[in-house]
């Protein structure tokens, strides 16, 4: 069995080694002398999961307890740390906080502080190496002496690199090939560029698009395969007992087993889409699901459809896929479309889209096929973005490609005389205005803690966002959704930065075409 300290040996090299093809080759290297067993969970912590992406399973840890002794016991090993993450995220009922935080405490008691610190990096979500996931795609595909192409499809497929890495070490280029979509098994879902106008959209899809309207809801793929139905998020945490409804409708359908993809949308008892915040709680609940479902009922959008009658449907264009779907669905439950030929006909039907609450619209190019984790401009969107105008009060350091950078910025509405924190960004700026920032705002600090650095507000920057919700993170009470930065106004002074009043009038102003939610 791998013990820890092969892990954190391999951290402290690839922190060492800034080059990306030595990085390519120590993951590679370690991944080749692990044993089978210990592959998916080496994946899963070397990309700084806790579990496969694939396990819908949480940690729910706000971090690893100190542990003043020096480490005790045995060697860790990876499955002892496994083991121990099982137990934490198993963890149900009253005591289960205090079951979490005994069970971490105990795990840290044995281990060393460089495995402290691995551990830390592992339940906070980031490892900090300069690892990314294609970086260990390509590592797997050199472990294993697969091509490059053949680790990536079966990753696009599976969409998890742990089980990527368990068949392609086990089984080589001939079990990546037999690799296939299959029902109880998510996919990443294709992804959408952002588009600037109808004009670019159509010139982009040949002079004709397929618009469907964005829903303001929350991305699922949905299988059936014909006894068993699963409901999987955008993130591919398996949310089957939190959506009863969306299987109950499943059940009623045709042509399984199938894979579809849509959105949900949560409502108010007039019917209005309700803020994306209010969604999540049905996603977040395990219990007394039904309660909530009858409170919150939930409206289901298919705009695609992956497989049918157990067939693939991955690499058929668009509007192939489209009849099919409305074949599974008998035409219901499907994504309010259009397909056009003229700009005015787009613009008339985005209109349409925001007028009934929606976030804009998507545009798709008919001849598409169905790329899993793609992004390209095969799939584009276009929506209203709001903007604020923020102080920068603080940021935090970077790693992989930003290493070296202040680049995760703390971002601040006016609050009276102070500043009050309404989120975080580290999107919206070029490599060349990342390392300006870092310099500037390095001659600003006044507090720097190793990873986040304080700085007096003086940096004003225009914030574009997808949604004001309430939080409870934030003493302000609110947080910008998706926030981007979008221009740098160093022709506004502090005095003109918004205020925590103005953004509590647009949170309000959301409600004129969005229900509210409940007290």
């Amino acid at each position: 069995m791998t013990e820890l300290r092969h892990l954190v040996t391999l951290v402290g090299e690839l922190e060492g080694r800034p080059a990306r093809l030595d990085k390519l080759r120590l993951v590679a290297e370690w991944l080749r002398a692990l044993p089978p067993d210990d592959v998916p969970t080496a994946v899963a912590f070397l990309t700084g999961r806790a579990f496969t992406a694939s396990d819908p399973r949480v940690l729910g840890a706000r971090g690893l307890p100190e542990a003043a002794a020096p480490a005790a016991g045995p060697p860790l090993e990876l499955a002892d740390v496994a083991a121990a993450f099982a137990a934490v995220a198993e963890a149900q009922g009253p005591g289960a906080r205090r079951a979490r935080e005994e069970r971490l405490r105990a795990l840290a008691a044995r281990a060393s502080d460089s495995e402290r610190d691995v551990l830390r990096r592992i339940i906070g979500g980031e490892m900090r190496t300069g690892v990314s996931d294609g970086l260990v795609l390509e590592a797997i595909a050199r472990a294993a002496a697969a091509p490059v192409e053949a680790v990536r499809r079966a990753a696009l497929l599976v969409g998890d690199l742990a089980t990527v890495a368990d068949l392609a070490l086990r089984g080589g280029a001939a079990a990546l090939a037999a690799t296939a979509a299959r029902p109880g098994v998510p996919l990443l879902p294709m992804l959408a560029e952002i588009a600037r106008d109808f004009d670019e959209v159509l010139a982009a899809h040949g002079g004709r698009t397929a618009l469907e309207y964005k829903y303001d809801g929350a991305r699922i793929q949905l299988h059936h395969d014909g006894a068993r139905v699963s409901v999987w998020s955008r993130r591919l945490s398996d949310v089957t007992r939190s959506l009863p409804d969306v299987v109950g409708l499943a059940r009623g359908l045709g042509g399984a087993p199938f894979i579809l993809d849509g959105e949900v949308v949560a409502l108010d008892p007039a019917g209005r889409p309700l803020p994306f915040q209010e969604l999540m709680r049905r996603f977040r609940r395990t219990h007394e699901v039904e309660a909530l479902a009858r409170e919150m009922p939930l409206a289901i959008h298919f705009f695609d459809c992956v497989m049918v009658d157990g067939r693939s449907l991955i690499d058929e264009p668009y509007d192939r896929r489209w009849e099919a779907l409305a074949r599974v669905t008998d035409g219901a439950h499907l994504a309010e479309r259009l397909v056009v030929e003229v700009a005015d006909a787009a613009r008339a039907f985005f209109a349409r889209a925001l007028a009934a609450g929606h976030e804009g619209v998507m545009a798709k190019d008919l001849g598409s096929p169905y790329e899993p984790g793609g992004r390209g401009k095969r799939w584009l969107k276009l929506k209203v973005a709001e903007t604020v105008d923020c102080v920068i009060i603080a940021a935090d350091r970077g790693s992989g490609r930003r290493r070296g950078w202040l680049s995760n910025y703390h971002l601040a509405v006016r609050d009276g005389d102070g500043f009050a924190d309404v989120g975080k960004t580290f999107k919206g700026l070029t490599d060349v205005q990342f390392a300006a920032m870092t310099a500037r705002l390095q001659a600003l600090a006044t507090g720097d803690d190793g990873y986040t650095v304080r700085v007096r507000p003086e940096v004003v920057v225009e914030v574009a966002y997808n949604e004001i919700q309430k939080s409870p993170t934030y003493p302000s009470g609110l947080a910008l959704r998706f926030a981007r930065i979008t221009r740098i106004r160093d022709d506004k002074g502090l005095d003109q930065a918004t205020t925590l009043a103005a953004l509590r009038l647009l949170y309000e102003r959301q409600f004129a075409t969005k229900g509210r939610p409940e007290p």
